[in-house]
């Protein structure tokens, strides 16, 4: 921790996507983080934390904060998306109870697409088709309007760009940012393997960027991943994220650009694993391994 930024681990590193059956159980998963020396967590999926107060005290029990969380919403779906709704302000009530000792680290409501069938079967680049042109307008005022309700909470969200999901590109991102004023959650592998340039969109978006999740990637595993017919499911099965300094990505250097940059805010580790057949002991290395290397590059 420098001041400015505060690092966060996240569930997904323990290859945990649902609230229920997750293993390790949250105070296991907790302890871990604490003990590897992150300061906080994004919340995995909503609920699996706890809810509500349960939420805040189980963090505070472990001296962690809430970097955020992810909650899709069907912007593309005008019944679907006044349906998600509901799931958005509960979501945002449970971040709220976990208020931040200072109001930099407000827990971020991650806001994000589901997936997308075409684009989860074929992931990154050459990127498959995602929201048509005709379309667009209608997207991002449904975009908007959720992060409208987000600070009506008194939270301010980050959109997050993802593979596999309408909002893959950084031409996406620019385009949603075009037509919106929401701020985006910079994700430097997933901008990656959709052919983009992390340190380039930091200096492109750095005035709209209220979060940022640091994850290595490598290319050459989505290429073979592709070639063989393999979804973003086996992408990840695979380590196309990968460890920090496992992969392509110069991640030293983009630590050293988010400072310069004046970024202030969480930093969330990702290294996303598969759901099942990984071994606890490795995570925990490697979980210990990512938050030393970024201490060392000063965050």
């Amino acid at each position: 921790m420098n001041g400015a930024t505060r690092v966060a681990s996240a569930p997904v590193n323990f290859g945990i996507y649902g609230s229920t059956g997750a293993k390790p159980d949250p105070d296991e998963l907790l302890a871990s983080m604490a003990d590897a020396g992150y300061d906080g967590t994004d919340s995995g999926p909503i609920g699996y934390l706890g809810a509500d107060h349960e939420l805040a005290g189980r963090l505070a029990g472990h001296r962690l904060g809430l970097a955020g969380g992810w909650v899709d919403l069907r912007y593309g779906d005008p019944g679907g998306f006044e349906e998600d709704l509901g799931g958005l302000r509960r979501a945002l009530e449970w971040f709220s109870s976990a208020a931040p000792d200072d109001p930099r680290f407000a827990p971020r409501p991650t806001l994000a697409c589901p997936g997308n069938p075409r684009r989860f079967a074929r992931p990154g680049v050459p990127v498959q088709p995602g929201v048509p042109d005709a379309q667009w307008p209608a997207f991002a005022a449904r975009v908007q309007r959720a992060a409208d309700v987000c600070r009506a909470a008194g939270l301010e969200p980050a959109f997050h760009h993802h593979l596999g999901t309408d909002v893959e590109t950084a031409e996406e991102v620019e385009r949603l940012l075009d037509l919106t004023d929401v701020g985006i959650c910079l994700d430097t592998g997933h901008l990656w393997l959709a052919g983009g340039d992390p340190r380039a969109a930091l200096r492109a978006w750095a005035g709209r960027i209220t979060q940022v999740h640091i994850k290595d990637a490598r290319r050459d595993l989505l290429a073979q991943t592709r070639a063989d017919g393999g979804d973003l499911t086996e992408l990840v099965r695979r380590g196309g994220f990968c460890a920090l300094g496992d992969g392509d990505l110069d991640i030293p250097g983009f630590a050293a650009a988010l400072k310069e940059c004046g970024y202030t805010g969480w930093v969330v580790v990702e290294q996303d694993a598969p759901a099942t057949g990984q071994d606890l002991d490795t995570i925990l290395a490697d979980q210990r391994a990512n938050r030393e290397l970024l201490r060392r590059a000063g965050l």
